[in-house]
């Protein structure tokens, strides 16, 4: 108990100090509450907004959904790229407090950015959770957006889940729009620094489909194999149009940490 209030003053301290340097950003949430992701908060959401002009193709123009939105790490960045009257933005995540601080930081100056709560069971997030993911609808009207971003989602859904989220994004998505999503992805080489102890993420039975870091907490971390993923996006009516490696598996040559996956619906 005693620790973590004396990590609660010490983060309260820092987030004070950035408000008097004049270093605070009203789109950077107090860094007691940003409760995912690794690396700086905003530097992480600087790096997707490069990888979404780089490899989704994403304009000023284009309505985007954000899968599990957390408390807006990829909707800073977007903030200042969508243009207020032709683009949008909708996300969505189980966390009442991180979309309840999202709703008050961008209502008035972004009116074109919602946020929306989903009760869904999450373990870790939301154990209370009323639905399960795998028979979540997303609550948009089919053909609803050009991109659809999804980023350290997949790597946290099971199979059912993760192939439903896929349909999902294909129903909403217009033609021509992309999906850009994150994966632990299982390929040759990937599956080779894992059998060699090289990779960050030790996940069992590397050879399968699917593989997990725990099986008491499966949902911790889950890698998929790349032939699923191509799989399971052409039954849903997407084409992969990128696979860029990252360096979990111990690759110094990956793009990010996890591996970035771009679909075009056809």
């Amino acid at each position: 108990m005693l620790r973590r209030a004396l990590t609660s003053a010490r983060l309260r301290a820092l987030d004070a100090r950035d408000r008097l340097t004049g270093r605070g950003d009203p789109l950077v949430p107090p860094r007691r509450m940003q409760f995912v992701g690794r690396g700086d908060f905003a530097e992480t959401g600087d790096e997707f907004m490069r990888h979404f002009l780089d490899f989704a193709g994403l304009q000023a123009g284009h309505r985007v959904l954000d899968v599990g939105c957390g408390i807006g790490r990829m909707a800073r960045p977007l903030a200042g790229f969508l243009d207020p009257q032709r683009g949008s933005y909708d996300g969505f995540d189980v966390d009442r407090r991180g979309i309840g601080w999202c709703r008050r930081r961008y209502a008035r100056r972004h009116p074109n950015f919602r946020f929306l709560r989903a009760d869904l069971f999450n373990r870790r997030y939301h154990p209370g959770g009323a639905h399960k993911a795998s028979e979540y609808r997303f609550p948009y009207d089919d053909d609803s957006f050009d991109l659809v971003i999804a980023t350290s989602v997949y790597t946290h859904l099971l199979e059912e889940e993760a192939d439903h989220y896929l349909a999902e994004s294909a129903r909403v998505l217009a033609d021509g729009g992309r999906l850009f999503a994150t994966f632990f992805v299982l390929d040759a080489e990937s599956r080779m620094r894992i059998a060699a102890g090289e990779s960050g993420l030790p996940f069992l039975d590397a050879d399968a489909h699917l593989a997990v870091v725990s099986e008491d907490l499966p949902e911790e971390a889950v890698a998929y194999d790349l032939g699923w993923i191509d799989e399971r996006l052409a039954a849903h009516g997407l084409a992969r149009t990128e696979h860029r490696p990252g360096t979990w598996s111990g690759r110094e040559d990956g793009l990010s940490f996890q591996d970035i996956v771009v679909a075009a619906r056809a």
